[in-house]
């Protein structure tokens, strides 16, 4: 008998959260699950890539509206006050949309799915839990709200910090049994594949370094930090250019900080790409300027590819860099951002000791590990 799961996520835009779950998706059997894949709303790059014997349901569909233009109100309102009415009322939702079917397991695949999970109707289904942030940086995420996690059976984390905020709030050994760190699953032959391909829409400046971010643009990821520190080191004449490769909700107040700085000719907002590895590859330097991560996978992906590596010391950073082995780590400050680059720029020769260790350094775990250990985890629930 096929196990019968229903997970839930936002859409499939452009997250880290997002294009793991899609890959765990395309290495499943699936000859051994039957899943449902519910998502609020029908968007996202990464839905071309859902296997086909995964059913895609949605509550809206469309793109996202990141902005309050008037013509854009009452679609925005509605999609709010659905996803709300279905959330207080659960059972409208299981009954209509998901015709009263029986799951085995109810899969919440990012933290803000915490209570549609917890609140399902269905008593008999096994609930688990997938978290990709360090909560205690994340706004409203008290010590008493994490730990509602622990009416899930399994909570599946990404890094040593998380997994320690969870087991210093646990009770008893039985809390502390649902806390199981897993590494995300990445697909690293496709990385190393795709970094080949030509870059498009962007001519690399060989005359000076490039440094190249990629992701989800939102206050998280710190951009207007970066951009903040690219113009004071342009100020005192060391230049450099910087390439952002990522849409979010923030997109358009990021790229209004970039003209008011004044350094839209060295600073450009290239937005979402399916592709970002040709980028990572010719750049001379990646940098990760987050306030706060869970365990960011880009890391991986730009130590795949042996980038000189730059990152504010955010959770994660210091187990994927080795304690700085194979990259610089920054104080998580403005402060500290600027140090970082200005010793790329000032002493780049500093970061060889990297590249030596970046040449002979192994993955702590492949896809197949990873996509295991999850499958594991499913079987035993």
């Amino acid at each position: 008998m096929k196990k019968k799961i229903l997970i839930r996520i936002g859409s499939l835009r452009h997250g880290g959260a997002e294009k793991v779950l899609v890959t765990l998706l395309k290495n499943l059997p699936k000859d051994k699950y039957e899943i449902d894949l519910l998502l609020n709303l029908y968007s996202g790059k990464y839905l071309l890539e859902v296997p086909d014997w995964v059913n895609i349901m949605y509550l809206n569909r469309g793109e996202m509206i990141t902005t309050n233009r008037p013509k854009d109100l009452p679609k925005k309102i509605y999609r709010v006050v659905y996803q709300q009415l279905l959330k207080k009322y659960p059972k409208i939702l299981y009954r209509r949309k998901l015709k009263k079917k029986q799951y085995d397991i109810e899969f919440a695949a990012i933290h803000g799915f915490m209570d549609e999970i917890l609140n399902s109707p269905l008593r008999s289904s096994k609930k688990l839990m997938w978290i990709h942030n360090d909560l205690t940086q994340v706004s409203g995420y008290t010590p008493e709200k994490i730990r509602r996690f622990f009416n899930y059976d399994k909570v599946m984390v990404i890094s040593e910090k998380i997994q320690e905020t969870f087991l210093s709030l646990a009770k008893d050994e039985r809390e502390k049994s649902k806390i199981v760190r897993i590494y995300n699953p990445l697909d690293t032959e496709e990385i190393l594949t795709k970094s080949e391909k030509p870059v498009i829409n962007y001519e690399f400046d060989n005359t000076f370094p490039t440094f190249v971010s990629v992701g989800t643009v939102f206050p998280q990821k710190g951009f207007d930090r970066l951009l903040t520190i690219h113009k004071r080191l342009l100020d005192e004449g060391l230049q450099h250019n910087v390439l952002i490769i990522g849409d979010g909700y923030d997109f358009e107040n990021v790229k209004k900080l970039k003209t008011e700085l004044g350094v839209d000719e060295t600073a450009i907002m290239l937005g979402f790409t399916d592709n970002p590895y040709p980028y990572f590859k010719k750049a001379d330097f990646y940098i990760l300027s987050s306030r706060y991560e869970g365990f960011p996978t880009v890391l991986f992906e730009a130590i795949t590819l042996k980038k000189n590596i730059i990152a504010t010391d955010v959770s994660g950073v210091k187990e994927m860099l080795e304690s700085g082995k194979l990259g610089t780590i920054t104080e998580n400050s403005e402060k500290g951002i600027y140090e970082g680059m200005k010793k790329a720029l000032t002493n780049p020769e500093l970061f060889q000791s990297y590249q030596s260790n970046l040449q002979n350094y192994e993955m702590p775990f492949n896809l197949k590990n990873s996509v295991d250990k999850i499958m594991e985890i499913i079987d035993n629930l």
